[in-house]
């Protein structure tokens, strides 16, 4: 008996060793793209993968057919979503200090648009994972679009020293 159960285990683990190496490095790019941090520094990315990943492989034989990827991934994204709101609030106004396109972004339109547009998630998913309704989703996404692609234009640097120049 005892046997078996160790025979079950090097293969659980075997099989999460896999999991891992065919899937932590897209997961960390989700998850990096979430925090919008650097790449090469991402500290909060590598937490939310770890917890993601830790979660993941706790329920790993009650899978039952359920893709691995997916549980994962949606552990990256309602662990992000839940210490966006714990740290900035419902609207999420904090703007992290990057080069990344994202950190223009609030943190909800962020996981809305790496859902909907890198992960290719499916907008009754997203909406259904977030709890928010589908139109609400699909504006969201929308708005986090328009402002990609069209971002606001900083105030030009003679302006600026207008403002702050002593009248």
């Amino acid at each position: 008996m005892r046997e078996r159960h160790e025979a079950h285990g090097a293969r659980r683990a075997r099989e999460f060793e896999a999991f891992v190496a065919g899937a932590a490095g897209r997961l960390l790019h989700t998850a990096t793209l979430l925090t919008a941090e650097a790449p090469d520094d991402n500290p909060r990315a590598r937490r939310l993968l770890t917890l993601a990943l830790a979660e993941t492989y706790t329920s790993w034989d009650g899978l039952r057919g359920e893709d691995p990827y997916d549980r994962a991934r949606r552990g990256l994204a309602t662990r992000f979503a839940h210490s966006a709101w714990h740290r900035y609030g419902l609207l999420g106004r904090h703007r992290p200090h990057s080069g990344s396109a994202l950190a223009g972004l609030t943190p909800q339109q962020r996981l809305i648009i790496v859902l909907r547009l890198y992960e290719g998630v499916a907008e009754e998913q997203t909406a259904a994972l977030l709890g928010l309704p589908a139109q609400r989703v699909q504006a969201i996404c929308a708005r986090a679009t328009a402002t990609l692609l069209h971002p606001p234009q900083d105030p030009a640097p003679a302006a600026l020293e207008a403002e702050v120049a002593p009248s």
